[in-house]
């Protein structure tokens, strides 16, 4: 069995929409190294349903149905699987609680952020689901920045001597 993460915007089709319908076709994937990820999936599979955009966050597994093929509907050359619920998380993980966590540093989620298939091995996969239990770490404040990515609330401090420009 191999691990991943599903990327998909909350507004476009959250979790609980999966749960909702009881399976789905993960489709619309057109990234080269995205799609090569989802052809390496394969049934019974285990991945986390990770909520993009402003919330940011691991909030459900879900288990893979099928096997890639080819989507008829897709002239670009896209694959699709079919994936269902398994369980929403006890509590959402958020990306800032990841990205503090030293044991996750080189997490394709961290390194690759674009990405909407990405691999965890099966080691990441057990760490990143002891969160769901742990108590959540307190993190930067994320605000809206420019093209959807997050800003930190916290200001940066000035080095000392330095000038303001007039």
């Amino acid at each position: 069995m191999a691990f991943w993460i599903l990327k998909e915007e909350p507004t476009v089709y959250s979790y609980h929409h999966l749960e909702r319908d009881g399976a789905t076709r993960w489709t619309g994937v057109h990234n080269a190294l995205a799609l090569r990820h989802l052809r390496a999936m394969r049934p019974k599979d285990r991945a986390l349903y990770y909520h993009t955009g402003a919330e940011r966050s691991c909030v459900g597994i879900v288990e893979v149905a099928s096997e890639p093929q080819p989507d008829p509907y897709d002239d670009r050359g896209s694959y699709r699987v079919d994936v269902r619920p398994v369980r929403a998380l006890r509590r959402p993980i958020p990306l800032s609680e990841v990205r503090l966590d030293p044991a996750l540093a080189g997490i394709a989620l961290v390194r690759l952020p674009r990405l909407s298939v990405l691999p965890l091995s099966e080691d990441q996969w057990v760490r990143l689901l002891a969160h769901e239990d742990a108590t959540p770490r307190p993190g930067p404040v994320l605000t809206p920045g420019a093209k959807g990515r997050g800003t930190t609330s916290v200001p940066r401090p000035r080095p000392t001597g330095a000038r303001r420009r007039r």
